[in-house]
């Protein structure tokens, strides 16, 4: 075998580089050439004439200089000299389809298909396999019971550390911050469950009568008793409230309680109100009772992720939160600003954006207070 001139070093780096492109090579550049590397490649192509320090050389007449003095091929040489021939083409192809099939995997998943809200997130996110899930993981158990970020990491994820700053921390802040709409970090972790003392967190509910002898359910039935609403707090939850039965109503507005209240007076049926996004007392007591839970809310975009958000969480079934409901009652009313989809009722979205009005709770009042009369 032909022994090859040293020289022609920056010849096979160069080579080797355009072949591992992983496209179609016709010829290749060497830039920089001093004499002896100008003479060694004019000696190998037979070419009477010393190239400049730049040179481009055609692959099909390197191939056959390099076949006719060694019998390989230049793929063969710059193998043998320079290493494995790469293909970043298809390696960038690969890449392109490994991440098409996580985020197909990522927007399928039961926690984003179930809250719409994050289906922009699971699109646009960058991360591995394994980050991803443990931010589903977190999310999951999300909202939590008003426990300190690191005993919620620890109880999750085994390490308290493990959501303090860290990526996956900074997924599940971007993930919630595209569910509630705000980008304060802070806030997103109250709104999420964490962090909460277990007295300023509370939940009203009205027309509970459980049948428990704890403090707490004899409280509830005086003040049901009394046609009162009570304010539970996260500690109260805690300690434990009995089911009031097997249908329990929950809005998302206090004026409903209190409409419900004035029709019904003592003989109110159990209630419970999130108050706009549920906090951790409404999702402990509403993931704690054993009943059916029935959701009605407003009909605008924060409506919708708030009812698809209990809904998820909770098992809560969607109460007159149809197409034809909304529909049927909308009439003048505060653009429904930002609209995502609405798991139980594919349409939905599309009329709220198309109409573009909000159809506040208040509107509907006589209908799901009627509801409530007849079980």
């Amino acid at each position: 075998m032909h022994r090859l001139s040293p020289a022609l070093g920056p010849l096979w780096r160069a080579v080797h580089t355009r072949l591992s492109s992983g496209l179609p090579v016709s010829r290749v550049k060497v830039d920089g050439l001093d004499d002896d590397q100008r003479a060694a490649i004019a000696d190998l192509l037979g070419s009477a004439r010393l190239p400049g320090e730049s040179v481009t050389v055609s692959l099909a007449d390197l191939d056959e200089a390099l076949t006719e003095a060694t019998g390989e091929d230049s793929r063969q040489v710059v193998t043998r000299l320079v290493g494995p021939i790469g293909d970043r083409a298809g390696d960038r192809r690969r890449a392109s389809d490994d991440r098409a099939r996580l985020r197909e995997w990522l927007v399928s998943h039961p926690v984003v298909r179930a809250e719409p809200a994050l289906d922009e997130w699971a699109r646009t996110v960058r991360a591995s396999r394994h980050d991803l899930e443990q931010v589903l993981r977190v999310l999951t158990a999300l909202p939590a019971d008003g426990v300190p970020l690191p005993v919620f990491a620890e109880r999750v994820l085994g390490d308290t550390h493990a959501l303090d700053g860290t990526k996956s921390g900074n997924l599940v802040v971007k993930a919630l911050a595209a569910l509630y709409g705000t980008q304060d970090r802070r806030a997103l972790w109250e709104q999420a469950g964490i962090g909460h003392d277990q007295l300023s967190s509370t939940v009203l509910v009205a027309g509970f009568r459980p049948a428990g002898d704890g403090a707490v359910d004899e409280v509830l039935r005086v003040c049901a008793d009394a046609g009162h609403a009570t304010a539970l707090t996260l500690q109260q939850v805690r300690a434990g409230v009995g089911s009031p039965g097997t249908d329990v109503w929950v809005v998302e507005n206090p004026s409903l309680i209190a409409l419900a209240l004035a029709r019904f007076g003592n003989r109110c049926p159990p209630v419970v109100c999130t108050s706009g996004w549920p906090s951790a007392a409404a999702m402990a007591l509403l993931r704690h009772l054993s009943a059916t839970l029935r959701y009605h809310g407003d009909f605008d975009g924060e409506g919708l992720r708030i009812a698809a958000h209990v809904m998820a969480r909770t098992g809560a079934l969607p109460w007159r939160m149809s197409s034809a409901d909304y529909l049927t009652a909308v009439a003048d009313g505060p653009p429904v600003g930002r609209v995502t989809p609405a798991p139980w009722d594919a349409d939905l979205a599309g009329h709220l954006t198309r109409v573009g009005r909000t159809l506040a709770e208040e509107r509907v009042a006589p209908a799901l207070l009627d509801d409530m009369a007849t079980g």
